[in-house]
């Protein structure tokens, strides 16, 4: 559905993308993660045609991003990272213009304005202006006007950001039926818990290339990481006692009076630990246990959190 093929971006002397290629199928929700800088907007602007690249092509749903700009411009849907919407119009006014923008036929427009509006529990408001609007309620008009001419494929870039907390919820909700609809999302975020939620395959990409890809459990796989036991203790002990008394078949250390233990099966790992603690006089005072996530992998990979 979408072919990426060792595209490049130069920008003077800074090359925002290196020969970055990716292969996203139909009906899948694919995720590009990176750092600030590594190249995601501009990924995300090349391949829905706002802007070209210094070399390599594109293909989306079967056209070439060079040569059938139409063809393609039919097929996508962007929800760019900005607010396009006009304040001093109504939600109605506003993706009225969006559908004649995007070429969806006059008789049908406002039964689909109607539809779209009831299906993102907007059209009780679809006469309010824009400019009485929470962030929420913008992001949502924002993500109806890329979907009044119904597009086979969704860019988004960074759709939740600025929204509280019940508008992001619900919005994931919307995300979750439009793929279970059959779109092709293309999606960037800096939020690790809904690419988790969301996503079937995620990609991460620093300095512009690829640096891994998959899906969470691939990720987690390629990188063998394990999770962690974490054990604190009732008194203070020593790590040669420690060692001594119980039987630790995996890496570990100790630290801060605390034990971590690097486990591929938690669950079981932490009832043989329990058992040779009931054997001693050790007594434990708390456990966890650090599931591994995607933060972890991502700052794993790119060996820093998000750059500004």
């Amino acid at each position: 559905m979408i072919r990426i093929n060792e595209i490049s971006k130069q920008f003077g002397d800074f090359k925002a993308l290196n020969q970055l290629s990716l292969h996203i199928k139909k009906g899948e929700f694919y995720s590009l993660l990176g750092p600030n800088g590594a190249g995601k907007t501009t990924c995300i602007n090349i391949i829905s045609n706002i802007m070209k690249a210094s070399s390599g092509d594109v293909e989306i749903a079967g056209f070439n991003s060079n040569q059938q700009h139409q063809e393609i411009k039919k097929a996508i849907g962007v929800i760019p990272q900005e607010i396009a919407l006009y304040e001093d119009l109504s939600a109605f006014e506003n993706l009225k213009f969006w559908g004649k923008i995007n070429q969806v036929k006059s008789n049908i427009l406002n039964d689909k304005i109607k539809e779209i509006l009831k299906f993102l529990d907007l059209f009780d408001h679809r006469n309010q202006n824009i400019n009485s609007f929470s962030g929420g309620m913008k992001r949502r008009i924002n993500i109806a006007a890329a979907l009044l001419h119904d597009p086979e494929i969704l860019f988004m870039d960074e759709p939740t950001v600025g929204i509280d907390p019940q508008s992001r919820i619900f919005t994931y909700e919307i995300f979750e039926k439009l793929h279970q609809q059959g779109k092709t999302i293309f999606y960037t975020s800096h939020n690790m818990e809904e690419v988790e939620r969301l996503s079937d395959r995620i990609g991460i990409i620093d300095h512009g290339q690829l640096i891994a890809e998959g899906s969470q459990q691939d990720l987690k796989n390629q990188l063998k990481m394990e999770e962690t036991i974490v054990i604190s203790f009732e008194e203070q002990i020593d790590e040669a006692i420690l060692a001594k008394s119980i039987f630790l078949s995996n890496s570990y250390y100790f630290s801060h009076q605390k034990l971590y233990v690097s486990s591929k099966n938690a669950n079981e790992d932490l009832v043989a630990l329990l058992q040779s603690f009931s054997n001693t006089k050790i007594k434990v005072k708390h456990i966890e246990i650090q599931k591994v996530n995607l933060e972890m992998i991502f700052l794993k990979l790119t060996g820093n959190k998000l750059r500004d």
